[in-house]
C-alpha cells in the first residue's frame, strides 16, 4: 500500500479571516512548484483528499477551505462573493510565501481562480488549471443544477443524514464519498452557498478570460453539461492560448467519475507527469 501523502491541517490569517488548508506532500518536492487546489461550491477541503493524496506524490500540496466552508472562517459578517473569494486566494498564497504555484480550480473554484489570477495580476502564479468552471452569467442558459439540490442537502445535513440519506442527491458515489460528503456538508453555510449560486447566474467570468496573466488548462467533462462545445469554442475565441482536455465518461465530478482519467487530462502540463 503506498504510504500517505497527508502531513497536516492548519489555519492562516490571510484576507482578514481564517482560512483552513490541508496540506499534502510537502517541502520534499522543492524545486517543483506548490499546488494550491480550490474545490467547489460544497466540497470542504477534506472531500477532495483522495485527489491531494495523488498530487502528493509529486508537488507540496496545498487544499483550502474556502470561506463559509468546512473549518475556514464562516457566519454573516461575510461577503461570499467572487471578489472576496478571489482575494482570499491571493491572500492565502502571499500569507504562506509561495512563488510560481499552480491554481487548481473545480467549478466555483474555478472561478475563483480565474478571478484571483486576474485581481492580482498573476503575482505567485504559474499557472490555471480550471476544472468544468460553470459558463453561466448574465444573459447566458443557467447553471445545470437548480439551487434546491444544494439547499435541501444541507439542511438536511444539519440534522444528521448517513450516507443512505445522502445516496438520493449522490446516487453514483461510492460508499466511502457518500459518508464523507454526509459528514462534512453541515459546515457549508447556506447563505454562503446562495451567495455563491447566485453569482455563477451574475457574474461574468467570460470578461476575465482575455486578461488572463498565466497559462491556463481548462479540463471539461465529457458528460457533464456544464460546458458544451458552443462554451469551448466561445472560451478559445476569448483566450486563444488556452489548452483544452476533455475526460469522455465523466460528469462534473470529474475525479470522482473517472479518477485516472482526471489525472490523464492534466498530460505534461505540470511540468511533471502524474504518476
Amino acid at each position: 500500500m503506498t504510504a500517505s501523502t497527508f502531513l497536516y491541517g492548519a489555519n492562516v490569517q490571510a484576507n482578514g479571516i481564517r482560512q483552513h488548508y490541508l496540506r499534502y506532500g510537502g517541502e520534499r518536492h522543492a524545486g517543483r512548484p506548490a499546488i494550491v487546489l480550490i474545490p467547489g461550491i460544497t466540497s470542504p477541503a477534506v472531500t477532495w483528499g483522495f485527489v491531494a493524496e495523488r498530487f502528493g506524490r509529486q508537488f507540496d500540496t496545498y487544499v483550502l477551505d474556502v470561506r463559509g466552508r468546512g473549518l475556514s472562517e464562516s457566519g454573516p459578517h461575510l461577503d461570499y462573493g467572487i471578489d472576496a473569494c478571489a482575494d482570499d486566494v491571493n491572500a492565502f498564497v502571499a500569507a504562506l510565501g509561495l512563488t510560481g504555484c499552480i491554481l487548481v480550480g473545480h467549478s466555483m473554484g474555478a472561478r475563483f481562480a480565474i478571478r484571483a489570477s486576474v485581481r492580482g495580476e498573476g503575482k505567485g502564479l504559474r499557472q490555471l488549471v480550471l476544472i468544468d468552471p460553470p459558463v453561466s452569467g448574465p444573459g447566458r442558459r443557467p447553471y445545470p443544477s437548480g439551487l434546491p439540490w444544494y439547499v435541501d442537502s444541507i439542511r438536511q445535513s444539519l440534522k444528521g443524514m448517513d450516507a443512505d440519506a445522502m445516496r438520493a442527491f449522490c446516487p453514483t458515489w461510492t460508499e466511502e464519498q457518500l459518508r464523507l460528503r454526509a459528514e462534512w456538508l453541515h459546515t457549508c453555510y447556506e447563505p454562503a452557498i446562495v451567495q455563491t449560486y447566485e453569482g455563477f447566474h451574475q457574474d461574468d467570468i467570460h470578461a476575465d478570460l482575455p486578461k488572463l496573466p498565466v497559462p491556463a488548462l481548462l479540463i471539461v467533462a465529457g458528460r457533464g453539461g456544464v460546458i458544451l462545445p458552443e462554451d469551448e469554442a466561445e472560451i478559445t475565441r476569448l483566450q486563444p492560448a488556452i489548452r483544452i482536455a476533455r475526460v469522455a465518461n465523466a460528469g462534473h465530478m470529474i475525479p470522482w467519475d473517472d479518477l485516472e482519467g482526471f489525472f490523464a487530462a492534466f498530460g505534461d502540463s505540470l511540468g511533471h507527469p502524474l504518476a
